[in-house]
């Protein structure tokens, strides 16, 4: 099995190489090992630091491919307002599109609503325990260019879970996916029973989605 991945992860490179190979030069490569290192940094528990080297080769790649960079936010930013539009089944939703978001909802009771967020580069820290619900089928759905997302899940929520993170990882509390396209589909075994319901979409270029059942 991780042999037939890397076999994989190998020709995706190869191919990713030819189609864009002309645009990797010397800053390029500098810039995504510099990513790369940020989010390592982020995953290993450093996140200060690690948003500030992944901060500096974001800027490095921006600056030596502009266009291509813009050209891959405006693809992802009209995938948001398409999937955005389906995820909810009402218009009574919060919809947010920022360079830079931080969501910290794990340190104290917050309301909770259905809501939509874009952004380049992202953090969330999701406290479902703390959760204030406004309705009983709730939508929170996170999409963007990089992000970080953390989902503390109370037994007594019905959740659901729609995620792919194309470079990074998924962990789910019994198994960790790490590579490229990674993808999750689950729900809670208490989702059709429970009175309050949770969906959450999670989609990003490069991230980690961290799931945790207390």
């Amino acid at each position: 099995m991780d042999r037939n991945r890397w076999i994989a992860i190998g020709l995706i490179g190869i191919g990713v190489f030819m189609l864009f190979g002309r645009w990797f030069g010397f800053f390029t490569i500098v810039a995504l090992l510099l990513m790369v290192a940020g989010i390592q940094q982020i995953r290993s528990g450093s996140v200060r630091k690690g948003y500030i080297i992944l901060g500096v080769g974001a800027v490095l790649l921006l600056l030596d491919h502009l266009m291509l960079i813009i050209g891959i936010g405006l693809v992802s930013l009209g995938i948001f307002y398409g999937k955005a539009r389906r995820a909810h089944e009402s218009d009574r939703y919060v919809q947010r599109q920022n360079f830079m978001s931080n969501f910290d909802w794990d340190s104290a009771p917050w309301v909770m609503k259905s809501m939509s967020v874009w952004h380049v580069l992202g953090e969330a820290d999701v406290d479902l325990s703390l959760a204030l619900p406004e309705e009983r089928s709730t939508v929170m759905m996170f999409h963007g260019i990089l992000g970080d997302i953390d989902l503390t899940l109370p037994d007594y929520y019905g959740v659901e879970i729609e995620a792919f993170v194309l470079f990074g990882s998924i962990d789910n509390g019994r198994q960790r996916e790490t590579g490229i396209m990674n993808r999750l589909n689950w729900k809670s075994p208490n989702y059709e029973s429970s009175e309050y319901k949770v969906k959450f979409i999670v989609s990003y270029l490069g991230g980690d989605l961290n799931i945790r059942l207390v």
